[in-house]
């Protein structure tokens, strides 16, 4: 596994390459909420992803690297703190081989078997679910789900603050803060239109897992104080 430190500073090809192939986000033209920030990490060889409870596998007949994207959120529209991931299979000559994407904390192909869900510029067109950021290669998917509007209307809120086991007792503070954040998440309350227009990456989003690892308790904690003052 290489960080993003080390691919900037050693491997700056393979960094330019992680950002040049970072999946395209088409969300929902009514979507409130934007990512935060991308923590990347490089799979050379297999092994544990450190942000999502899975083995990532890299086949060296095919795949030079695998290139993993932990996209932060600060909300989803029912609970505070929202990490999603994409992971981009890369060829030996640099062109993407297969892709998978969360969805709802498991994960399913995000490359249409056609392809032709891969850009003119290389990179593989990925929806995003309304609210929630559940990733799928076909919007229609989410048009499939009983409660995909449900969510974003009378269920708004109605996770409070999600803080996992990865950062167990870190942010989550207050008897109260679960209602707190429920009022709260309540003013994003929209009706999706299901039209999607891409999402544009800036560079400084890009950072390193650990880096982001640290960000995020440090954001979590100045938001929740927010609500509570």
């Amino acid at each position: 596994m290489l960080t993003a430190d080390f691919m900037r500073q050693e491997q700056p090809k393979l960094w330019e390459l992680a950002l040049r192939l970072a999946p395209a986000l088409y969300m929902d033209t009514r979507e409130p909420f934007v990512p935060i920030r991308v923590g990347v990490t490089a799979f050379e060889e297999s092994g544990p992803s450190q942000s999502f409870p899975r083995t990532i596998k890299v086949d060296h007949a095919r795949v030079k690297v695998v290139v993993e994207y932990a996209i932060y959120w600060d909300y989803d529209i029912q609970h505070i703190y929202d990490l999603e991931h994409v992971w981009v299979y890369i060829g030996h000559n640099d062109e993407i081989i297969s892709c998978e994407v969360s969805f709802h904390g498991k994960y399913m192909i995000g490359l249409l078997s056609d392809r032709s869900n891969i850009q003119e510029d290389g990179r593989v067109q990925v929806y995003v679910q309304p609210g929630k950021h559940a990733m799928a290669a076909l919007d229609e998917l989410f048009r499939l789900l009983p409660d995909v509007e449900a969510v974003n209307n009378e269920l708004a809120g109605n996770g409070g603050v999600l803080e996992n086991e990865m950062f167990q007792g870190q942010f989550k503070f207050g008897a109260n803060i679960d209602k707190l954040a429920e009022d709260h998440l309540r003013t994003f309350s929209f009706q999706p239109s299901f039209i999607y227009t891409p999402y544009e990456w800036t560079p400084d989003m890009f950072v390193t897992w650990d880096e982001l690892k640290a960000e995020i308790p440090v954001r979590m904690r100045a938001l929740l104080e927010s609500l509570s003052n």
